[in-house]
């Protein structure tokens, strides 16, 4: 069973409480991604060491290999990935969009051709919440239809009135009680088409809400007007997921608006390119003017890039494309995220969100490549 408990308010922004299966989570809070089961190049303790509370793994790539059916006879995903901690899955809506080429939707679901052997596969709403009870995903999401930004008019119609349906379809199904379900709102940057979206599923039955097709594109100046609409009609005794997105930015942005969960690539995938999250912005390790420093990447983290090595090596390791270098900058991205979801939350308890916010805004080159 998965419910929220609010426990405090500063504005619109929330800090709360997701009890799950396997654990409550401090919300708000960052998922790594680990699409197959893996969050890629790190170990579990890696990301415990990161203060990681929950992963994201993507159901339609495990449907793919190797197969709901055997993951279940391993013992489920947490026994897969040796994770104890919560596991969402995404339903495979996302690749409605990243595989568009290779999918054809309809009223009934989704026919895929597979990206692996051209197989054709077909998702519909009800297989994709028997796959993620098969997993043993404490939240699973409803399939939705993911479109990318400046998508004609009839087809984000289209595609909201698929994701209404089969959110309607999923609702009803019975599963078990260890999976929860989220329904997920779509709607593009239509401002209409978010709000009615969001109050149809409002009324279903579901344990949390997700917030998707954002970040898909579109300038940040449309982003936020609609995660408002998108939220404005959603219950506020269930959690509120806001999917794909992970820039320090948006973090803070999409919290200050009343979001306790995201998930995204950003931090790992940055990492595995050599570059890594600070305060003063997105750094480069392979910049030239590291290759004598001697001292800490930010004297601030715990992470163990920053408390046992200098810059200088963090360097090295990145010219030389070394793994163990990847690792250490994708565990030190994801610190410096778990870090400042958790900075919010205080914040948040403290009633000083506001301040906290204004503070951040105004830190020097937070969004830049700086090196």
């Amino acid at each position: 069973m998965v419910t929220y408990e609010l426990v405090a308010r500063s504005g619109s922004a929330r800090a709360g409480l997701l009890h799950t299966p396997h654990g409550t989570i401090q919300t708000p809070s960052f998922f790594p991604v680990a699409t197959q089961a893996t969050v890629k190049g790190l170990t579990v303790r890696d990301l415990r060491g990161a203060g990681v509370t929950g992963v994201l793994a993507n159901a339609y790539h495990l449907w793919l290999r190797p197969g709901h059916e055997e993951v279940q006879r391993l013992g489920g995903l947490h026994r897969l990935m040796g994770w104890d901690g919560p596991i969402v899955t995404d339903s495979g809506g996302f690749q409605v969009f990243s595989l568009a080429h290779l999918v054809e939707v309809d009223d009934q679901g989704v026919t895929f051709e597979s990206h692996i052997d051209q197989e054709k596969r077909r998702l519909t709403p009800e297989l994709a919440v028997e796959i993620q009870a098969a997993l043993g995903a404490d939240v699973a999401m409803t399939l939705d239809v993911c479109t990318p930004y400046s998508c004609p008019p009839d087809v984000l119609r289209d595609s909201v009135g698929h994701t209404v349906r089969w959110a309607e379809r999923a609702a009803a199904l019975n599963r078990p009680e260890q999976t929860g379900l989220f329904g997920i709102v779509q709607g593009g940057v239509d401002l209409a088409l978010r709000e009615g979206c969001a109050r149809e599923i409002a009324e279903l039955p579901f344990d949390g809400f997700g917030i998707g097709g954002l970040s898909v594109g579109e300038p940040r100046s449309e982003t936020w007007p609609a995660l408002e609409a998108s939220l404005e009609p959603l219950p506020t005794d269930r959690a509120r997921y806001l999917m794909g997105v992970g820039a320090p930015d948006d973090l803070i942005e999409g919290i200050a608006r009343g979001i306790d969960l995201f998930d995204c690539v950003l931090p790992t995938r940055l990492g595995r390119h050599g570059t890594v999250l600070t305060p003063g912005g997105k750094l480069s390790l392979r910049a030239s003017r590291l290759v004598d420093q001697a001292g800490p990447l930010d004297a601030e983290c715990d992470c163990p890039a920053c408390t046992t090595f200098p810059v200088a090596f963090l360097h090295h390791l990145t010219r030389l494309r070394d793994p163990f270098g990847m690792r250490l900058a994708s565990v030190h991205n994801l610190r410096f995220l778990t870090r400042l979801v958790e900075a919010a939350r205080n914040a948040i308890l403290e009633g000083t969100f506001t301040g906290f916010r204004g503070a951040w805004r105004r830190s020097p080159g937070r969004g830049e490549l700086v090196g």
